[in-house]
């Protein structure tokens, strides 16, 4: 069974404007998602949620960012327990950050 990195993506959801039950229902929905991976034995690791503060190092120097050339923010990550890349990104389905235009990068952990 290999490691998969889940990177959520969502480029349209402000979360300095949602509502606080618009923030419960989502954290409820996230949980609910990943409890369901869990279940089934599939759940390696589960990453917080990121900032929206940080920095960016380039060789030419520092800028604020994470994001700084991006318009997609990168919110979370979870890595889980899968047999293949189909089997991982099945496993992807169904997560809240496609509910919001959001996309879910699946990446190989190596080594």
């Amino acid at each position: 069974m290999k490691e998969y990195m889940f990177l959520f993506r969502q480029p349209n959801f402000d979360y300095g404007k949602a509502s606080p039950e618009k923030m419960q229902a989502l954290a409820k929905r996230w949980k609910e998602w990943a409890g369901a991976i869990e279940a089934r034995g599939k759940l390696a690791s589960h990453g917080p949620r990121l900032s929206l503060e940080g920095k960016v190092l380039r060789s030419g120097g520092v800028t604020d960012g994470p994001f700084v050339e991006t318009k997609e923010l990168l919110g979370s990550f979870i890595i889980v327990k899968a047999g293949s890349l189909e089997e991982a990104a099945e496993l992807a389905r169904g997560g809240p950050a496609l509910d919001e235009g959001g996309s879910v990068e699946i990446r190989p952990i190596v080594g």
